[in-house]
């Protein structure tokens, strides 16, 4: 549904407002930056909810605004009545409603996993998520060939599909000691607890700043209309190579977790994520993109399997909730904002341009976290980080 959202929204302002390649660009990092200001107003609210209540009826009301906007598309596609200003209103719609699904849902983990069996736990986890996230955008850039609405009523349905997966889990009772607290208290210690833990501190914003900067799937409709002249079907094609790479690597990773000298694999992940990023700037092949998209999505994967297991395994389950919340308003504002500064990188320097300073400037802040926070690099295992938990 977003792929897709994303792609008509670069054709309405070409099409329909006649705006220029920069300018229409542009409107894309508008779309995330739409996304990110619901995200950033109601984090702190989010992680308190998830953990004041039972998160799955948490997650499965946020996927219900999801399904709503999956169905309001559909019914505005139908009637050829998109304008810029739907899309931004359901664009922000999308985003307060992810930002109670992520922490409800992350939080959800530890809860029905054992601690050992966690890091195995998230890479199925992403494996789940990745089959998703690779027939998602191909499945929709082939149904939008057929019907421009069908993929977003396909979306509705899964997404009802989720929703009574999620709500099959056992009941999850919040905990006590969170009831007594009041929410307002509950938000600051969560901030002060990540602030005052330099290892969380890291693992959370070396994401926000490498991620901020080096996005380039913002600026996929641009290529894929553009740029690489594939259309929607290649669109699709596109957004589903990164996924591919990482389902690959979360598979090993279910399979033969990682054992040792975590956090200094996890920095050279986001090194070669900002390499690949270089390398997909710079190429005009569509098949040496898509294995440059492929590589990116391998190495992100290595670096949120290491970083969501350490996270998990170093907060106590009582603030799970809201340290989760701010882990995630950390990789929304590096997707969000990330993609409204690659827009006006785009504007300003084109968008191969912008495309290769971001995958610069998510090495260069590898390099700068690597000396900045000496606990990431020398964290040597996860059952060293579990055993130090508070």
């Amino acid at each position: 549904m977003v792929v897709i959202i994303g792609f008509q929204l670069y054709d309405v302002a070409r099409r329909t407002y006649g705006m220029s390649i920069s300018q229409a660009a542009f409107q894309l990092g508008l779309l995330g930056f739409a996304q990110f200001v619901p995200l950033f107003l109601l984090t702190p609210v989010a992680g308190v909810v998830a953990d004041r209540f039972d998160r799955r009826r948490v997650a499965a009301i946020a996927m219900l605004i999801d399904t709503g906007i999956a169905v309001i598309m559909a019914l505005a596609t139908r009637a050829d009545a998109l304008t810029l200003p739907l899309i931004f209103a359901l664009a922000a719609a999308h985003g307060m409603g992810r930002v109670f699904i992520g922490p409800s849902i992350s939080a959800i983990t530890p809860n029905i996993i054992p601690t050992p069996l966690l890091p195995k736990g998230i890479a199925l986890s992403s494996i789940a998520m990745q089959i998703g996230t690779i027939g998602g955008p191909a499945l929709a850039g082939l149904l939008f060939a057929q019907s421009p609405q069908l993929p977003y009523w396909s979306a509705a349905l899964l997404l009802l599909v989720g929703i009574f997966g999620l709500l099959r889990i056992r009941p999850l009772p919040a905990l006590a000691s969170n009831r007594a607290v009041h929410p307002l208290r509950q938000m600051k210690d969560g901030f002060a607890y990540v602030a005052s833990e330099r290892f969380l501190l890291g693992c959370v914003t070396l994401d926000l700043f490498a991620v901020l900067l080096g996005g380039a799937t913002a600026l996929l409709p641009v290529y894929a209309r553009d740029i690489l002249h594939v259309g929607a079907q290649g669109l699709g094609q596109m957004r589903a190579a990164p996924a591919l790479g990482a389902s690959l690597v979360a598979l090993i990773f279910a399979v033969r977790p990682l054992a040792s000298n975590v956090g200094a694999k996890m920095l050279w992940a986001v090194a070669a994520y900002g390499a690949a990023t270089i390398g997909f700037g710079l190429s005009r092949n569509y098949a040496l993109s898509l294995a440059m998209l492929a590589a990116l999505g391998a190495a992100d994967m290595v670096s949120v399997y290491i970083r969501s297991s350490l996270i998990q395994l170093r907060t106590p389950d009582d603030r799970r909730g809201r340290v989760s919340s701010i882990s995630g308003l950390a990789i929304s504002a590096s997707n969000e904002l990330g993609e409204m500064e690659s827009g006006v990188a785009a504007a300003l320097f084109t968008a191969p341009g912008a495309v290769v300073f971001g995958g610069v400037a998510a090495i260069l802040i590898t390099a700068i976290y690597a000396f900045a926070f000496p606990e990431i690099r020398r964290a040597r295992s996860f059952s060293a980080v579990s055993e130090t938990m508070p």
